[in-house]
Order: C-alpha cells, then sequence, then structure tokens
C-alpha cells in the first residue's frame, strides 16, 4: 500500500504530483474496472486532497492526465467538431431475430471467402452490443487528449471534459502490470512497460491510440438518478425530469455542456475496438487477432466485457446468442443483441468495408424491448388480494418476442407522473417474462387534450368501495368476501391452517371449484356434495368423502381463527385473538365503532378503520350470515378481565430450540395468558424466550438490555409468577 515515505521529498513538488497522480490512477483502476480496491476510500481521498492542494499551489505543473479533471466545472458555449481520423463505421444489422441470424452470418462470410464444407470452422469473436453511445477515446504518449461521439461516422463532437468524468475510462494508460508498485518503476516504465498478467507479454502502448468503445449507464445507476430526480421534481426545483431509459440518460450526460452536471451522472464505458493507432512500422503493436487486441486493451486499463468470448463455426455462433439472450434480463446493462466479428485481423482486412460496413462484422439483434403504440384505452383489473391496478390497453405491438396489448400503469400516482391518456403515442417496454409497461408519453403527438385518469372509488368487479390507505399507493377492493376477483384467494385464506383448517383443500382443488362455478362464495364450501366433488378431475370417491368430512369438521372453530379466515386486511392472528378477547362476540365486533376498536391492546387507527371498512361492506356481512345459517359457529361469552391475565401488556420474543416446548405451543401459551408475540426484538419487548442456539434475537436483546427467560422462567410467568 501507498505511504508518503515512497515518494519524493516536498521540496520536489513535480515529481511528488507526478507519483500522485501515477498512484491514484492505479487505485482508480483498481476500483472503478477491476472492482478490488486495495486502499480505504479515505486513504484515497487523502491522496486526492493532497494532490489538489499541489496543484492550486502549482497551477503550472497541472496535467490534463490528474484524477482531478474528472470532477468537472468547466462550461462550454457549445462542442467544438472533431474530424475522426478513421471513420466510426456503423456496422450492418441482421434482422433476423431467431437464432438462424447467426448462421446466415456465418454461411455469408464463408462464401466469401471462397470456403467449403471440407473447410474448418471460421474462428470468430462475438460479444454483447452494447445499447449506449459510441465514443471514441484518443491518447497520445499514453495521456487521454480528446473524446469524440460518433456523430455522422466522419465527424463527431468533442466531449472531452465529460468524458474525462467517468471513473472507469484512463486518463493515463497506467502500468500493465497492475500489480507493480509504481515506486519501483523508472520514470517512463510506470507508462511503458511490458506487462505479463497471466504470464502473457502484451504489446508496448503506442504514440497514438485510439479507443473505441460504448459509453452507457448501468441499470442501478440509472434507478438511482432517476430516484433523485423525483425528489427534486417533489422539492419544487424547476427544470428537472425523469429519464425514459439509460441509454437516454448516459446520451445527455455525455451533452451536457456544463462538465459538473455530467460529473453528477453515473457513466459507466466498455472498450470494444480502435480507430487511428501507430503503425507497426512506426513502433505500434502488432496484433493477430481481434481477441488478443482487446485482452491488450485489457492489460492497458479499458474496461472489457467479460462475457466477449471466441466462438468456432455457426453452431457456437448460436450458442452464444441464445446464451447471451438468456442472461439479458438478468445483467447490470441494457443490450439489444450480440456481435459476431471475424477473429483474424488478416481476415478482416481482406474482406474489407463495403460502402460503410465492414463485410467481416455483423450485429445480430434481440427482439426489441421497447416499441411505439397507441393507448385504446384505461381500464382497472382487480387483483386476487383486491389491489386495483390500471392498465393500458394499447393497439397490438410486437415488443420482447410477443404481440402485447396491455401494459400496466401500476398506480394512479405512476399513471398520472407519467400523465397517460388515452389516445397517446407511448414508449411500451418488455423485458423478459416482466410484465409490459408503458415507459413514457409522446407528448407531442398528443391530440386534442384527452382527459386526465383518475381511480374509481368502486371496485369495477364488485361495487365494493376502493378505499386508498394512508402512506400506500394502491387502491383496494374492500368487499373480499364477495369479490369475484378475490374469490379463489379468499376461500384459499378461510381454509388454510391457522383459520378454520380444511385438510386437503388446496389450490388446485379451489381453481376446479371456481373455474367450473361450483362455488362462488365462502358459503358454498358447506354446500358442496359429493357428486360435485366426485366429478371434478382426478378426484376419487374416498378423497371426495375426505373433504367433505374435513369441511363438516372446520366448521367448529374458534372466534380468532374465523375472525382471521374472513381476511380482513390488517388483521392477522394475534390481532384478531386480541379482538375476540375484548369483545368476546363477533356482532360486538362487527358493530364497534373506530373509537372502541382503538381500545384494544393490538388496534391502531389504520387496523380500525380497516376492520371498520370491512363490515360497512353489505356484501362481507351477508357472507358472514350464510357461514353462521350453513352451521359455521365457535365459543362466544363475555370478555376475559383484564386482570385474569398473568402476561397482560407484556411482548415476547421467541428463540431458539426450547427443551419441550416448540415454538407454535410456546406462542399459543403466552397468548393464553395475555401476552403478545412478536418477531423481532425491539426496545419495546418485554422479554426475550431463548432456547438451544439462539441467534441474532438474544444477541440484539442483549445489547438492548431486555430481559432473557429460559423455558422454566417462562412457565413459572404462566403460573403466575413475577
Amino acid at each position: 500500500m501507498f505511504t508518503p515515505d515512497l515518494f519524493a521529498p516536498e521540496d520536489d513538488d513535480a515529481a511528488l504530483m507526478a507519483q500522485l497522480r501515477q498512484v491514484l490512477h492505479q487505485h482508480a483502476h483498481r476500483y472503478y474496472v477491476l472492482d478490488a480496491p486495495t486502499i480505504p476510500d479515505a486513504e484515497y481521498d487523502r491522496l486526492f486532497k493532497q494532490l489538489q492542494d499541489l496543484e492550486a499551489r502549482h497551477p503550472e505543473l497541472a496535467a490534463p492526465d490528474s484524477p482531478t479533471q474528472r470532477i468537472g466545472g468547466k462550461v462550454l458555449e457549445q462542442f467544438a467538431s472533431v474530424r475522426h481520423a478513421v471513420p466510426m463505421l456503423s456496422i450492418r444489422t441482421e434482422t433476423d431475430t431467431e437464432a438462424s441470424g447467426a448462421e446466415n452470418f456465418d454461411a455469408r462470410i464463408r462464401r466469401e471467402l471462397g470456403l467449403t464444407e471440407a473447410d474448418p470452422a471460421i474462428e470468430y469473436v462475438a460479444e454483447p452490443k452494447f445499447d449506449g453511445l459510441a465514443m471514441s477515446l484518443r491518447y497520445e504518449h499514453g495521456v487521454l487528449v480528446q473524446a469524440a461521439t460518433r456523430g455522422d461516422g466522419e465527424v463527431g463532437e468533442d466531449v472531452t471534459q465529460n468524458i474525462r468524468t467517468i471513473g472507469q475510462i484512463p486518463l493515463n494508460i497506467v502500468a500493465p502490470a497492475l500489480g507493480t508498485d509504481v515506486s519501483s518503476l523508472p520514470p517512463e516504465g510506470a507508462r511503458f512497460a511490458l506487462g505479463r498478467p497471466g504470464g502473457k507479454t502484451y504489446p508496448l502502448v503506442p504514440p497514438v491510440l485510439e479507443v473505441r468503445g460504448e459509453v452507457y449507464m448501468r441499470r442501478d445507476d440509472f434507478e438511482a438518478l432517476n430516484d433523485r430526480q423525483r425528489q427534486r421534481i417533489a422539492a419544487g426545483e424547476r427544470g428537472e425530469k425523469t429519464f425514459v431509459n439509460p441509454r437516454n440518460a448516459a446520451a445527455g450526460a455525455v451533452r451536457q455542456l456544463d462538465s459538473t452536471i455530467a460529473a453528477q451522472r453515473p457513466l459507466s464505458f466498455f472498450a470494444y475496438g480502435l480507430g487511428e493507432v501507430t503503425a507497426p512500422e512506426a513502433g505500434g503493436p502488432r496484433w493477430q487477432t481481434h481477441y488478443d487486441m482487446l485482452q491488450t486493451l485489457k492489460s492497458w486499463g479499458f474496461p472489457v466485457c467479460d462475457l466477449v468470448n471466441v466462438a468456432h463455426g455457426a453452431t457456437e455462433l448460436v450458442a452464444f446468442y441464445q446464451s447471451i439472450g438468456q442472461q439479458r434480463d438478468g445483467l447490470g446493462y441494457d443490450i439489444d443483441g450480440v456481435v459476431y466479428k471475424l477473429n483474424s485481423l488478416a481476415l478482416q482486412r481482406r474482406l474489407g468495408f463495403v460502402t460503410r460496413e465492414p463485410r467481416w462484422a455483423v450485429a445480430h439483434k434481440f427482439p426489441a424491448q421497447e416499441m411505439l403504440t397507441t393507448v385504446l384505452g384505461i381500464d382497472v383489473q382487480v387483483g386476487r388480494t383486491g389491489k386495483l391496478t390500471p392498465v393500458a390497453k394499447l393497439a397490438p405491438v410486437f415488443v420482447g418476442g410477443v404481440t402485447v396489448t396491455n401494459a400496466t400503469l401500476h398506480n394512479e400516482d405512476e399513471a398520472r407522473r407519467k400523465d397517460v391518456r388515452v389516445g397517446d403515442t407511448v414508449i411500451v417496454r418488455r423485458a423478459g417474462d416482466v410484465i409490459p409497461e408503458v415507459v413514457s408519453v409522446l407528448p407531442d403527438q398528443r391530440q386534442g387534450n384527452p382527459e386526465v385518469f383518475t381511480m374509481p372509488h368502486q371496485c369495477p368487479v364488485c361495487g365494493s368501495v376502493a378505499v386508498r390507505e394512508e402512506g400506500e399507493a394502491d387502491y383496494r377492493c374492500t368487499g373480499g368476501l364477495f369479490c369475484s376477483a378475490q374469490r379463489k384467494q379468499s376461500i384459499l385464506h378461510f381454509a388454510q391452517r391457522r383459520a378454520v383448517e380444511v385438510e386437503g383443500l388446496g389450490d388446485k382443488l379451489v381453481d376446479q371449484l371456481v373455474d367450473a362455478g361450483v362455488i362462488h362464495t365462502l358459503s358454498d364450501l358447506y354446500r358442496l356434495g359429493f357428486t360435485a366433488l366426485v366429478n371434478l378431475e382426478r378426484m376419487a370417491g374416498k378423497s371426495a368423502q375426505n373433504i367433505l368430512d374435513a369441511l363438516e369438521k372446520s366448521k367448529h372453530t374458534t372466534l380468532p381463527r374465523f375472525l382471521f379466515g374472513l381476511g380482513i386486511r390488517h388483521v392477522g392472528e394475534a390481532t384478531a385473538k386480541e379482538l375476540a378477547r375484548h369483545f368476546g362476540k363477533l356482532d360486538a365486533i362487527m358493530d364497534a365503532s373506530e373509537a372502541q376498536l382503538l381500545a384494544v391492546a393490538d388496534v391502531g387507527p389504520i387496523v380500525a378503520k380497516s376492520i371498520r371498512t370491512f363490515f360497512d361492506q353489505p356484501h362481507n356481512r351477508e357472507v358472514v350470515e350464510q357461514l353462521r345459517a350453513c352451521g359455521v359457529t365457535w365459543p362466544e361469552g363475555a370478555p376475559a378481565p383484564v386482570a385474569a391475565q398473568p402476561l397482560s401488556g407484556k411482548t415476547f420474543v421467541l428463540t431458539g430450540t426450547l427443551p419441550t416446548l416448540d415454538r407454535e405451543e410456546a406462542k399459543a401459551l403466552i397468548e393464553a395468558a395475555g401476552g403478545k408475540v412478536a418477531g423481532s426484538v425491539s426496545k419495546k419487548t418485554s422479554y426475550v424466550v431463548a432456547g438451544a442456539e439462539a441467534g441474532s434475537k438474544l444477541d440484539k436483546a442483549q445489547e438492548l438490555g431486555v430481559a432473557v427467560l429460559d423455558e422454566a422462567q417462562l412457565k413459572e410467568m404462566l403460573d403466575g409468577g413475577s
């Protein structure tokens, strides 16, 4: 690790500045490119500040390759034009999005090279096709002197100030042997030494080197950027906007006239080719293959995609295309296809170019993930849990490999933020198995002044009230027991083991019963007959009778189980037990006001409102009465006196394995004695009950000073001890 002792004495500031720049370049490469930093951020910041101070004292010694140049600050009136010494040509696109596109390319190359079936397979380099902005980086004597966009291929824009802000792009091509301690190298050796990573020798850095590649924005960086933009918009900052996709965000950052703004936009870079390079006869490199050239760039400090591979013949090209296609949605960056290139540079020169495209390369596109279409209408769908989701009905469009006619708008806030209206032209995105979504609207193509979308206040399926709770983004239907959209979910919840428990009534059977129209509400379960069951697919007579027996058994339940089984939002098992204990009877709960509900130990304002809203729906009350009429019953009575509960008002957390009680038994005993069982330890926890192999909950209890009990001490408390 670098220490100040390795540096020139402070009276030789020029040498010290040069050494600081070299070390900072090396550590920046480890951080941004290799993702393997060897010094803490604070140490890097200290060295950086030392260099800044020296440059402030000696502005005449400042260098264009200094790491301090990454922070931006220069505001341009406009971008200067740059004529490319070697044109930045586009690559022919293979529009066949099937695997046969790779076979077509290989067949054409073999034909143009005059090869027969008897000749061996051709060697290619295959790489992802990045969805970013093409860039040319010019280095002279190892120092970045210019960065230019593609432009029209002949003339681009000088964006050097903005490109300097990208941490992955070396400002100075550092020592190729990245592990070398620069203090041991001669002054020019650090820049032009031979690198031997992995035992292989790489060429000297040539006097002129133009590296071609892609500037892009990672997906996580893009999401973080848009989050910051939304916060600024919410704070009322003028002129701010969110970005449609990572490519647009990257392009906007590269073309900022103020490089300080560009420095705040997180950009990345992949190298994939070359422009002008000093000729071999003038001291330039002598590469044999495109792959070797990429590995040399990597050894010189440029980021090269790890997915780049050598492929032999059409079969391996097809395998690469399919493999990258499967990985596409899981990558940290956007790609829209793959690129195939002849690996032999001699063969590349032999085939040459046609018009403005190389004959020796092709871009094989994946099915587009974003397309334009028109919004025909906006519907609201109701999910299994009652969530209302606005959905745009679209003019059919082929995107992501399928024809899409619907796209989610997520919720009312998102629909309004994007300002999606009927008749709008929109960008629709579908990636992999992700539900298609409307990314953005093209407002300049809007006709007239269509109505702004608003969420309905009644469920579009059952007519029950739709509510949006404070702090939530979604509206929900309150007719859970009645709403047909929630029918399957309601039945499964009611029949689960922790509710009334109908053994054997699982997903597949419920699907059959609902889809066949045999049951419509919970009470229909108890009207099922043997014939209706035995006629279902894969339902033998014995299985049918078992279901009927389980239904009969489930009629005899408890008030807490029945309450929990109703599926009232926010009412879990613990809350159901507190409600039953407090009120004693279901009718008392159904008729309780919000104020009366708030008197229950485990009920707050949100839960009280949810319970009141549920029982205010006539549909839900009707289903409860039908269940009672079918014979579903439970013991009722006056609420138990609070004073009779030894653990009343105390909260317990269970951790580890107890000697004789399992977790559910201990929980039941605590709750029966008036206590509450929580899942995590906090300052409000009264006791932690710890058994063998107790984990982090025990550590947290000790950290917070919460009392810890064993099983024997718990039982003593249950018996009335302190």
